[in-house]
């Protein structure tokens, strides 16, 4: 009897060839290595005019992200709870935290891509998401479908304005914001919730004010007013002595009434750009006769 060609020992079935690629794995390596090496975050990067790929994440600038994150969501809980003050307050902590995480990325050249994406998703928690809750839930439930559609009109704002600045980092101007910048958006927020809720102002028209605050603070986001950034301050050169003089003196006055003091703040600045955008238009319109 003839019998069927055997093939020689080094034909591999299609099964058998997933067996060298299980051995790649050291039989030594322990399930926590495992975990290390597979949820590594690898990103490209350009070095010296060249692409490399890196490995790992900087721990400095996402620890001030990691930072601000939690106290947005600090102030969400906060909020639920009915602590409008913490709430408030943990908003401003999460406005200068995200602050320090860019410069502290700048300065020590820790910028990165995942830095970036880490810092937009913070940002939606702490100036979207938290400060849209926390007037829901202090005086807009009050008033019922309306409040909540606002309330929402505002996440939504807040989403739209981080989206369009990522892809538009590079291609404007850094001296101006495109639309109102979200922390400062959910600073005015915040503020009023804190200057009111102390003042126990929960009448109708204090309402209604707050239905126009937010629905305008994120209205503004997404428009195309133009907002000084402050970025083309420098910090590292001399200033005359009456600047840091006059810092102090604002410290001390706002030391005095902090929520009353930040709402005036923050409020001017949310004017100043509907304010520069108008006079522009007059600038540019010409006179008759």
């Amino acid at each position: 009897m003839s019998q069927e060609p055997r093939g020689n020992e080094h034909d591999v079935s299609p099964h058998d060839e997933e067996a060298p690629r299980k051995e790649e794995r050291p039989r030594d390596e322990d399930l926590a290595s495992v975990f290390l090496r597979e949820t590594e975050v690898i990103e490209e990067a350009q070095e010296d005019g060249r692409t490399v790929r890196r490995k790992g994440i900087y721990l400095l600038p996402n620890l001030f992200t990691t930072s601000a994150l939690f106290a947005g969501f600090f102030a969400v809980v906060a909020g639920i709870n009915g602590d409008f003050t913490a709430a408030s307050v943990a908003i401003f902590i999460a406005m200068v935290l995200d602050g320090l995480d860019g410069r502290v990325a700048r300065m020590t050249n820790t910028q990165s891509a995942f830095g970036a994406e880490y810092d937009s998703l913070s940002d939606m928690l702490s100036f979207g998401v938290a400060p849209a809750l926390v007037a829901f839930t202090w005086i807009l439930q009050d008033i019922g479908k309306t409040g909540w559609v606002v309330a929402f009109l505002y996440v939504a704002c807040a989403a739209l304005r981080l989206a369009r600045f990522n892809v538009q980092i590079g291609s404007v101007d850094k001296k101006w914001f495109i639309g109102l910048p979200s922390p400062s958006a959910a600073a005015l927020v915040a503020a009023s919730v804190w200057t009111f809720h102390s003042f126990d102002a929960e009448a109708f028209g204090y309402k209604l004010l707050m239905l126009v605050i937010v629905g305008a603070a994120g209205v503004l986001m997404v428009s195309n007013i133009r907002y000084y950034s402050f970025k083309d301050i420098d910090l590292k050169g001399p200033v005359p002595f009456v600047v840091l003089l006059a810092i102090v003196l604002g410290f001390v006055v706002i030391s005095l009434e902090p929520s009353v003091m930040l709402l005036l703040l923050f409020g001017a600045y949310v004017a100043s750009g509907p304010t520069l955008a108008v006079m522009r238009k007059l600038r540019h319109v010409p006179s008759s006769g």
